[in-house]
């Protein structure tokens, strides 16, 4: 760590354990004029990157103790291209999930969208307006394992009818964790999502609401709806403020991975101790 001052969404020295080895190969791979001159801490990038990414705040907003922005997004933009952002979540998981007693590769999966509003600087052709929901920005495409840990998002336009993210989904997922032949989806999505998960050797079941009145979590599906949860705790995803929906799908990632790491090194706040006469939060 640096001499400066923790923010709250820094990752600990335990937390950074669970994924440094993810970004020593990383740098380990870089080759190329230059490369050797590189003096930004990988650490310091991921935490400016958790930092918008928890705050909400434009990337030019970065606090000057970070490194600047233009770096940062860089990074950011790289590590999302090259498979690095995916690689680190996805070792998370496979991590939180042994760690609940389940194995690393799921057999069943939940599906579900979440449609948000969008910022001015997103292009109208990725916006469109959700009918069902009055909301015109985008859409998240979610699945889920049963303890709501993603494994597929595919961010679109709202205006995409649940049901054709569904089948993406379903593509996604049959690609990336061909052992799972079980999926729970609620009643938005037609009858042609259970025919393109029989094809592709899932069982699609609709989960209904019940006739009784009040709330009532649904069986099986109420996992994802925890998962988004999880999400809008990030201000950065409160609204959809990325240019390029992969970028969107970038932050669903961080988002998660930061969600993981503190259920792994059981932390909800930073595990650091302010040095004594100063007054912050400590553990």
């Amino acid at each position: 760590m640096t001499s400066r001052r923790p923010y709250r969404s820094d990752v600990s020295d335990a937390r950074w354990a669970l994924i440094e080895p993810v970004f020593i190969a990383w740098r380990a791979r870089r080759t190329g004029p230059g490369t050797a001159a590189r003096v930004h801490d990988l650490r310091e990038i991921v935490n400016a990157i958790l930092y918008v990414n928890r705050t909400g705040i434009p990337w030019e907003y970065l606090p000057h103790d970070l490194p600047p922005y233009k770096t940062v997004y860089d990074y950011y933009a790289k590590w999302e291209a090259d498979g690095t952002t995916q690689q680190v979540h996805d070792l998370l998981r496979d991590r939180t999930r042994r760690a609940h007693g389940r194995a690393a590769t799921p057999t069943a999966t939940v599906l579900d969208a979440q449609s948000v509003k969008t910022s001015c600087n997103v292009a109208e052709s990725d916006q469109g307006i959700d009918a069902a929901k009055k909301i015109k920005g985008r859409k998240r495409h979610l699945a889920t394992d049963t303890l709501g840990l993603l494994l597929a998002v595919i961010v679109t336009a709202a205006s995409v009818h649940d049901t054709a993210g569904g089948k993406h989904l379903l593509d996604q997922v049959a690609n990336s964790q061909p052992e799972v032949t079980k999926a729970w989806v609620d009643g938005g999505y037609q009858s042609s999502v259970i025919n393109h998960g029989a094809r592709l050797g899932i069982d699609v079941e609709v989960v209904k609401r019940p006739t009784t009145t009040g709330f009532h979590p649904l069986p099986k599906r109420w996992v994802i709806e925890r998962t988004f949860d999880w999400l809008m705790q990030n201000r950065r995803l409160a609204r959809d403020y990325e240019a390029l929906p992969q970028r969107s799908q970038a932050m669903i990632h961080w988002a998660m991975a930061n969600t993981m790491s503190r259920s792994l090194t059981s932390e909800s706040t930073p595990t650091w101790r302010i040095e004594s006469g100063e007054t912050g939060i400590t553990t």
